[in-house]
């Protein structure tokens, strides 16, 4: 029983992401998730209390994948320089990939306090990998010169999700570009 609950439950939060990624959060409603994996609506709401909670639980599930593929790009650079770029380059790269398209297409306000703190705290962790690539390059203020340069790679992913006139791969050589040249001052 367990088993199948938790194919169950898989099951859901694959449709939530299609769901998510086709159609953004208005996509994403009950009736559609049961009628993506042939469920009853009631019996969506066995596994989810709300439309927030699913948002949670793939926020749970998928943004530490995603981290740790950061992470593994970062780790396969030999110097500082090369580990800001990997950071900047798997991000970007990521945008097509559907988990990530469906936890951008999440709206914070439709989350609780508690989904949020979870959401800040995984982007925490993106942070804190390359504080320490910026403290290898003798950064004078790591911490800050990292959260501006994840501010240039979500202006980049947002300039990318929406289609700009620009080719994904020039904004992404221009986040590069841009990043390596702020953080070296």
């Amino acid at each position: 029983m367990a088993e199948h609950r938790t194919m169950q439950r898989g099951a859901l939060l694959d449709a939530a992401r299609s769901l998510l990624s086709e159609g953004g959060t208005e996509a994403l409603t009950f009736p559609a998730l049961a009628e993506r994996t042939g469920l009853a609506r009631s019996s969506v709401y066995e596994y989810f209390r709300s439309r927030a909670a699913v948002v949670e639980e793939l926020c749970a599930v998928d943004f530490p994948v995603w981290a740790a593929e950061v992470e593994a790009a970062m780790e396969r650079a030999a110097t500082p320089e090369g580990k800001i770029e990997a950071y900047v380059r798997r991000q970007l790269a990521l945008v097509g990939d559907r988990r990530h398209r469906a936890v951008v297409a999440i709206s914070a306000g439709e989350l609780d306090a508690g989904a949020r703190e979870k959401i800040r705290a995984a982007h925490g962790g993106l942070i804190a990998m390359v504080v320490e690539a910026l403290e290898e390059l003798g950064h004078e203020q790591p911490r800050l010169a990292a959260m501006l340069l994840q501010g240039v790679v979500d202006a980049a992913v947002r300039r990318i999700e929406l289609g700009a006139a620009e080719e994904p791969g020039r904004i992404t050589e221009a986040a590069v570009s841009m990043a390596l040249r702020g953080v070296r001052g």
